[in-house]
């Protein structure tokens, strides 16, 4: 492709940023605050706070199919179908299986977003900071290779991050679950504090407490500054929110980087693979494929932050390929893709609980009780490696209590409305450890619609995933029984890896260019003016939930990415 001066001059930034989604917002957000001329580019559609959120106030009644999918869509679309999530409210926000296909060499449920603001419109919205035992786990126990950053390192950066998104929590106090900069707390119902109480009373080393989530319980003027406001507790996040109530990048990040009018977004542009210069021995752009007309286009910019999610981020920097990177950009130790790593979720129970027939609870909190890791936590203890987070919740049986019954008038009415009795539903978020075999690699036989190779998914579980998943089902157990809990039922659901949406690693960080892609600061060891902050970055998962890592990394790398700018190292 040539292209004259002037044409170059006009597709020339300060920075490129690939991706819209939780990390390229904050991206986006610290690079045009910092003043730099910056282009997101985004591969699904555009889609605006409120205005583009059509389900956001509609009611049941109003779908066609009451808000279920019709079998045929189901059939069509057997991955993508299986996320809690989706529904006919929010299909709308969600990769179709046959839109972008990937090969499956072994079992993987690829979950996508494609669209401005990516998964951030439909995420869990939990958020938990990783203790010093997580950036030091794999120094201790030889998993994988050891973190270039510890929680000192992380720690202001998480605080940035809290202020600006608003995170609900209480100050616990727990050296496995490092407090940060809260708004007010949601609150356990009765079943769940009275779980609280048993577990503290039985087991020293277990602390259960409410959830922490990026919910506007009590708004700071920072979140009135983004023109967000207080969450209403209506559960209807994955439509999209118009009171701005939970982050996401369409709410928060993007919209604030836009009032600096450094933003430049493109969306319907999908990055084909990053340009790399032999003679200046840097990356100068990227290549983009219009998503509708198929044409390819260049930008080009000093510096490019690689943030289109763990996998996709993988397959980019994979098929950016040159005479000094024949195997994808960075990749001299041939390490790239491998390590990919997820979190477990396998392990679930559910039980019944006999009592507080007078407690119920308000509103549709956006969080559940949790439990962090308590496996392995400062030493080996058990037969396997790492642990887990424990999640649970207790509700009552509603509104459906008299469903398929017959009747009518003011006793049907009434069975409807009457509550019934306490369930307690737990599961686990478990570790998995990086593995070499566990990886992504390009298609040699498959291409996408867009002439791009396909992903090859070939990541699996392990005897030690399993080890985890039998003892979370077991002390889960033992947990609920202790609780008073009956018809105590543990079971594996056999979920495939992915299904979690916590994929992670790829192109993770280390100390050494022979084991790891990048550096302490997020950079490509061998092209330092590529920086990659998302799932891809991570050297191992921890239990918590990851995207504040990811938007504390961020923020941290934009800062480190921008001195170096200044100083003229990049």
């Amino acid at each position: 492709m040539t292209i004259n001066g002037d044409a170059k001059a006009a597709r020339t930034y300060d920075a490129i940023v690939i991706g819209s989604g939780i990390s390229g917002g904050w991206a986006a957000k610290e690079l045009c605050e910092k003043g730099l001329k910056t282009l997101v580019l985004e591969r699904g559609r555009d889609v605006r706070h409120i205005v583009d959120y059509p389900t956001a106030t509609l009611n049941p009644w109003d779908f066609p199919h009451r808000n279920r999918m019709p079998e045929a869509f189901d059939q069509e679309n057997p991955i993508a179908t299986k996320c809690y999530a989706l529904d006919e409210a929010t299909q709308q926000f969600f990769v179709k299986d046959a839109e972008h296909p990937y090969v499956q060499e072994k079992p993987f449920d690829w979950i996508r977003g494609y669209q401005v603001g990516g998964k951030s419109l439909i995420w869990a919205r939990q958020t938990q900071r990783w203790s010093r035992f997580d950036f030091e786990a794999n120094a201790r126990d030889g998993a994988a290779i050891d973190w270039p950053v510890r929680y000192a390192d992380i720690a202001p950066w998480y605080s940035h991050v809290e202020k600006f998104v608003g995170i609900s929590g209480n100050k616990d106090g727990l050296e496995t679950l490092p407090d940060g900069e809260f708004l007010k707390p949601w609150e356990l119902n009765c079943v769940e504090k009275h779980i609280q109480k048993r577990v503290a009373e039985n087991y020293k080393d277990r602390h259960v407490i409410i959830g922490r989530c990026a919910h506007l319980t009590e708004p700071k003027q920072i979140h009135y500054d983004q023109g967000r406001a207080q969450c209403q507790a209506r559960h209807l996040c994955y439509r999209g929110c118009p009171y701005g109530g939970y982050f996401s990048s369409n709410s928060s990040t993007i919209p604030w980087a836009a009032k600096t009018e450094k933003l430049t977004l493109r969306p319907d542009s999908i990055v084909h693979s990053i340009i790399y210069d032999d003679a200046k021995g840097k990356a100068t752009g990227v290549r983009v494929i219009d998503a509708h007309t198929k044409e390819m286009s260049e930008y080009y910019a000093r510096i490019i932050f690689v943030n289109a999610a763990c996998l996709n981020t993988n397959l980019i920097l994979l098929n950016s390929i040159s005479r000094r990177f024949p195997n994808g950009l960075g990749n001299d130790n041939g390490l790239l893709g491998r390590y990919v790593a997820f979190h477990n979720y396998r392990g679930n129970i559910v039980a019944d609980y006999e009592g507080f027939a007078d407690g119920y609870f308000y509103g549709r909190r956006p969080t559940t009780a949790f439990m962090p890791n308590f496996r392995n936590v400062d030493r080996q203890e058990t037969d396997f490696q790492r642990g887990y987070m424990v999640a649970f919740s207790a509700s009552r049986g509603n509104w459906q209590r008299g469903a398929g019954q017959e009747g009518f008038g003011a006793e049907f009415k009434d069975k409807l409305s009457d509550p019934g009795a306490w369930h307690v539903f737990m599961m686990m978020q478990a570790e998995t450890v990086p593995r070499y075999e566990n990886h992504v690699r390009l298609s040699t036989d498959h291409k996408d619609p867009w002439g791009i190779p396909q992903l090859v998914t070939s990541i699996g579980y392990t005897d030690n995933d399993v080890k985890v998943m039998n003892d979370f089902l077991t002390q889960g157990a033992e947990m609920l029984e202790k609780s008073g809990c009956i018809n105590i039922r543990p079971y594996d659901d056999h979920r495939n890896p992915g299904l979690d949406i916590h994929e992670m690693g790829g192109v993770r960080m280390g100390r050494d260019p022979k084991t790891s892609l990048i550096n302490a600061h997020n950079q490509l060891h061998a092209v330092k003016n590529v920086f990659v902050t998302d799932g891809a970055a991570m050297t191992s998962t921890g239990t918590q939930n990851p995207s504040l890592t990811f938007m504390a990394l961020t923020a941290r790398a934009t800062n480190y990415a921008v001195g170096e700018m200044k100083k003229k190292n990049l």
